[in-house]
């Protein structure tokens, strides 16, 4: 918002970094196209490397008039590679399928992704969930709802979080009663973003686990767990599947 006016005037991105190792360039769909904005995120991932290197380089292109910019859907993300094997890469490895829904093919440069579904919000991305529930192979459905971030943690809209996570609720129902015998459903989230904390940055609460699936016990208490590879590890265990990287799983705890 500070800088859009300039950007219109001078035809000059906007770059700009967060606390988190991310090197961000923003641009207005009607001053620096899509196509271009991509080639200048490529140059930019291939010098934010060795020495200099930043995790993502992420592409922000907007529209919309001064003091009523708005973020369109078409962000991009430019990851490094995961520095080791993923719990991806051992699914993929050992035959399974990994469906990768909204933007989680390019938090992982696309390494260990057997099919990815890009989504336009939110909604797109429930609606891409139960369709992949009905269709994926055995494997992992991994969806990131990207709009509790994008449009109102980093935005301070704690009346839109609220509306996101009331629509997201009525939907589980229906994503639950998609589960069949042998299914895993779990929710959770890799930050905070609280809100109604001023500033832009992601913030420290912590995260939710949420476990469900058929034929398994209920009301259980896994605890505050020691890494968020727990996750991975619990998964890889439900899958059969061989992991020799960091976690513990708490499938015994879900067992009936």
């Amino acid at each position: 918002a500070e800088l859009g006016e300039e950007h219109l005037r001078t035809g000059r991105p906007i770059v700009y970094t967060s606390a988190d190792s991310v090197f961000q360039i923003a641009a207005h769909e009607a001053v620096i196209p899509l196509p271009e904005l991509r080639r200048m995120g490529e140059i930019a991932r291939r010098l934010l490397q060795g020495e200099h290197a930043v995790a993502r380089v992420i592409l922000r292109p907007f529209a919309g008039e001064p003091g009523a910019f708005y973020r369109t859907p078409d962000r991009h993300d430019l990851a490094l590679p995961p520095p080791a094997p993923t719990l991806l890469d051992a699914v993929v490895a050992a035959g399974g399928s990994v469906h990768a829904i909204g933007k989680v093919a390019e938090l992982f440069a696309g390494r260990g992704i057997s099919r990815s579904r890009p989504t336009a919000g939110n909604a797109d991305g429930i609606a891409a969930v139960g369709e992949a529930l009905a269709t994926a192979p055995p494997g992992i459905v991994f969806a990131n709802l990207v709009d509790f971030d994008t449009l109102y943690g980093h935005r301070n809209d704690p009346a839109g979080f609220g509306a996101a996570l009331a629509a997201f609720d009525r939907a589980l129902p229906d994503l639950a009663r998609s589960l069949r015998p042998g299914d895993l459903l779990l929710l959770t989230a890799d930050h905070g973003n609280d809100p109604t904390t001023p500033g832009t940055d992601h913030t420290r609460e912590a995260v939710p686990l949420l476990v469900a699936g058929p034929g398994l016990r209920t009301g259980v208490d896994l605890g505050v767990r020691e890494t968020f590879a727990d996750v991975a590890a619990t998964i890889a265990a439900w899958l059969g599947v061989s992991w020799s990287g960091p976690g513990e799983s708490f499938l015994s705890a879900l067992a009936t």
